[in-house]
């Protein structure tokens, strides 16, 4: 995966929340944006899935120069997991996956039904295929949805802190599904508050505060940062 952004600025009601975004990160797969909060993390992480627009830049997604993009077209090639889960409380989880294979992507119902099995038994969600989603669990919910995102096999997998309205058991949950995605070597950016885990599970980190990328590099940063922000971070949430 690469991604490329060029002096990328946003603004809510006059405030800065991204200014002057600057990277050329090459060849990576999993990637982890971490800071604390208000940083600007969700916010870059929207710009990078379409969801917003910047005020001014350029933000390159693998080939995709999405100030020339068509919205509904890259939104076909990527994934992307919210904070809280998004799925249909009164569909099936199996029907909660084969819709949008059926109704956006236009794949027949028997092969959304083999592409949503297969991955609902990979991630070991097979046994809820025919609860309602409103049955599950926060952690459950949360899984069905990441499953979802991959189920149209996507470029690039965004994630927004996926675990922050999850204890710290169904957290645990959702992390092993994400680890299992870094093992095959699927693209992701996730927007996370768990450092520990992101330090097993990417390859390339992002250090964001008040707007900015202060410190970003392989994933060994994280045990020898080179600045005093990404410091005192780390030294706050106990990694160290």
């Amino acid at each position: 995966m690469d991604l490329r952004l060029h002096n990328v600025n946003k603004k809510y009601d006059d405030k800065g929340i991204l200014i002057d975004i600057n990277a050329d990160i090459i060849d990576k797969s999993g990637i982890a944006i971490i800071g604390p909060s208000g940083a600007g993390k969700s916010t870059l992480l929207r710009l990078l899935s379409m969801i917003e627009k910047p005020d001014s830049g350029e933000i390159h997604v693998n080939n995709n120069f999405l100030e020339h993009a068509v919205p509904e077209e890259y939104y076909k090639k990527i994934g992307f997991v919210f904070q809280a889960h998004t799925l249909f409380p009164h569909l099936s989880v199996l029907k909660n996956i084969t819709l949008i294979l059926e109704k956006v992507h236009h794949k027949t119902k028997e092969e959304s039904e083999r592409i949503a099995l297969k991955l609902l038994n990979k991630f070991e969600l097979s046994e809820h295929i025919h609860k309602k989603a409103g049955q599950l669990s926060g952690g459950q919910s949360q899984r069905v949805s990441i499953v979802r995102s991959l189920s149209i096999s996507p470029e690039v997998l965004f994630l927004d802190e996926p675990t922050s309205a999850l204890d710290p058991v169904l957290t645990q949950e959702v992390l092993k599904t994400i680890i299992k995605l870094r093992e095959e070597e699927m693209n992701f950016v996730i927007v996370t508050h768990e450092v520990l885990f992101a330090k097993k599970a990417a390859d390339y980190i992002i250090f964001m505060e008040d707007g900015k990328i202060v410190e970003m590099g392989d994933v060994s940063i994280l045990d020898d940062p080179k600045t005093d922000e990404l410091k005192n971070f780390l030294s706050n949430v106990f990694i160290r």
